[in-house]
């Protein structure tokens, strides 16, 4: 996608001052990207485009103008663009996020549809293409690298191979290709991924890379390989050992993971910030409504003593030329008048905020009208899973009695997504696991998607001390995963999910505690921000009822639980899995 004046020869007349321009931002101090200066100009925009920034006598207009705004000396700063998130995580349509981001100066963001790519293929793609046309803001879209993320060792509801990859590429807004999870396919030069990465090698779109925990050899065989920036970096030697290899490192603030603090201890004593971005990942509702979108990221980087013109950077200028994009990011002749502006650079919520040169947001209030529009593909039930029983969520053991030695899923901690592997001697009565304590639980990934695959095993440390968890939001594979202390509660829990066509909820003694459905693809919901938060924040405050005290938001809690690209022992449809080596892992050791 190229941004490209509709008539450049007016837009030079406009810089020239002999065509009248449509606005004039005065009395405002222009925030320079290039140089980090913060200089008082005024700003004059032509059919959605910056003609001309006169610094040197801001004071005066002396051209024709149709608008003149005095911003009151507050700042004007280019709009701000998310280097990437899941539009799916924030459980809206395109649309929906739309009203809800754009008030915070989100005028452009990059985004990986691959959640709703693995449940419903290249249709599911498109519809979010197609459904963020003509809104007043910029979807734009990488191709979905690695569905399923790691072949052979899930199974969902699509398969992304070359052919898959060109056809969406070929979309307008496709600008890149999506985080390249699959990392050790690409130090390993499989056939698979070579294919695909060559295939956006050919149309000339950036790579997006995905190498958490990646290092040494490993890390320079993943950059040779293409992909060049990376969001899963959760520490600070981490982020600066790939900063100094010329990664782009985008800092990630979530709802679910908070890296900005770490990340920033480690980049801070960096002479150049070129090559550093922010982005959410996943943010969800509650979140955009509370706390604000990619601005949050910037604030939570200046609170850690990131000076406010680097974290403007970082959320302009610099994402846009990570993703290859020319013409946006700035204020600057032949810019895009994508435009916020602030009265601090501390909270970044701007007063104003400007896209294509038309104002769509004023004082955190959507002012451009987006209209509802329905989709038949929002109305396909994708709960394909056959008649569950108890029987289906009982671990049977080898013996009837006495001990057996269990691989199980160790979370080191009650906040991290991270899982070790670790072997334990468990009591067995009557063919039944005992568990030792609260902390421990089943786990089960059940196959949404016309397969018989019920995998099950046992976890430890994720929080949870009764009842049970269950979500079809499971990164990537979005199959049905739940984690539950008796196999009653775990088919209450499969039941109320398939019956209202996904989502998530939380049982205990044998009822539903709390709901949240998400009917569009099992990943989103039908309502706007406000609803959907408000039913969200209940389910969270439930989740904490039933253990989950510790983690500031319980809700997605389980969704990385089955994601086999993440170190180093997920879940997955058809067993435990050491993501490091891509190997299966038994449930009982064999002496």
């Amino acid at each position: 996608m190229k941004l490209i004046p509709r008539n450049m020869d007016k837009l030079l007349d406009a810089a020239l001052g002999k065509q009248e321009c449509d606005l004039a931002l005065t009395n405002g101090k222009v925030v320079n990207v290039f140089t980090g200066e913060i200089l008082n100009a005024t700003v004059y925009v032509y059919d959605g485009f910056i003609a001309h920034v006169e610094y040197a006598h801001p004071e005066t207009i002396d051209v024709p103008v149709k608008e003149v705004i005095d911003c009151g000396g507050q700042y004007i700063t280019p709009g701000f663009i998310d280097a990437h998130m899941h539009i799916e995580s924030t459980m809206l349509t395109p649309r929906n996020f739309a009203k809800v981001c754009i008030p915070a100066g989100t005028t452009t963001v990059i985004t990986d549809p691959h959640e709703i790519g693995n449940v419903l293929g290249v249709p599911g793609v498109r519809y979010m293409h197609d459904s963020s046309n003509n809104l007043p803001m910029r979807q734009l879209i990488d191709a979905p690298s690695c569905v399923p993320a790691v072949p052979g060792m899930e199974f969902t509801g699509a398969d992304f191979q070359e052919k898959e990859i060109r056809e969406l590429l070929e979309l307008e807004r496709v600008v890149g290709l999506a985080e390249v999870m699959d990392f050790l396919a690409v130090i390993n030069g499989e056939d698979r991924m070579h294919n695909i990465i060559n295939a956006a090698v050919e149309k000339g779109v950036y790579l997006q890379g995905h190498a958490p925990s990646v290092s040494g050899r490993m890390l320079s065989a993943y950059l040779c390989g293409g992909p060049n920036t990376d969001h899963e970096s959760s520490r600070a030697e981490e982020a600066l050992e790939k900063y100094r290899l010329g990664m782009n490192i985008d800092m990630r603030e979530s709802s679910m993971t908070k890296n900005v603090s770490a990340l920033w201890s480690g980049l801070k004593g960096s002479r150049y910030f070129d090559t550093l971005c922010l982005c959410t990942d996943d943010v969800e509702a509650d979140d955009l409504l509370d706390v604000g979108h990619i601005n949050a990221v910037a604030r939570m980087a200046v609170a850690n003593g990131m000076d406010p013109v680097d974290a403007i950077k970082s959320m302009t200028i610099n994402t846009a030329r990570e993703i290859r994009m020319q013409r946006l990011g700035a204020i600057a002749p032949g810019y895009v008048a994508d435009i916020n502006v602030l009265p601090d650079l501390k909270d970044f919520w701007p007063s104003m905020v400007y896209f294509e040169g038309k104002k769509v947001a004023e004082n955190r209030k959507l002012l451009a009208e987006i209209k509802d529009q329905r989709y038949d593909i929002e109305n396909i039930n994708t709960m394909n899973i056959r008649e569950l029983s108890v029987e289906d969520f009982i671990l049977k053991a080898p013996i009837e009695n006495g001990t057996v030695k269990c691989n199980i899923m160790h979370y080191p901690s009650h906040v991290t997504s991270l899982t070790e592997r670790k072997t334990v001697e468990l009591e067995v009565k009557d063919g039944r696991i005992i568990f030792p304590h609260d902390d421990m639980k089943f786990v089960a990934v059940v196959n949404r998607y016309g397969l018989d695959h019920i995998a099950l095993a046992i976890v430890e440390g994720i929080g949870l001390t009764k009842g049970a968890l269950a979500s079809t939001v499971s990164h990537d594979s979005h199959n049905l995963t739940i984690v539950y202390d008796n196999p009653a509660n775990a088919l209450v829990a499969a039941n109320a999910l398939k019956a209202c066509g996904g989502g998530l909820c939380t049982v205990a003694d044998g009822e539903v505690l709390g709901l949240l459905p998400l009917p569009i693809a099992g990943l989103l919901s039908k309502e706007d921000a406000e609803h959907t938060a408000a039913i969200s924040e209940k389910l969270k405050e439930v989740d904490r009822t039933v253990g989950l005290t510790e983690i500031p938001n319980p809700l997605l809690r389980i969704a990385v639980l089955a994601l086999p690209v993440v170190p180093f022992i997920k879940m997955s449809d058809l067993g435990m899995i050491d993501t490091i080596k891509k190997e299966f892992v038994p449930v009982f050791v064999k002496d």
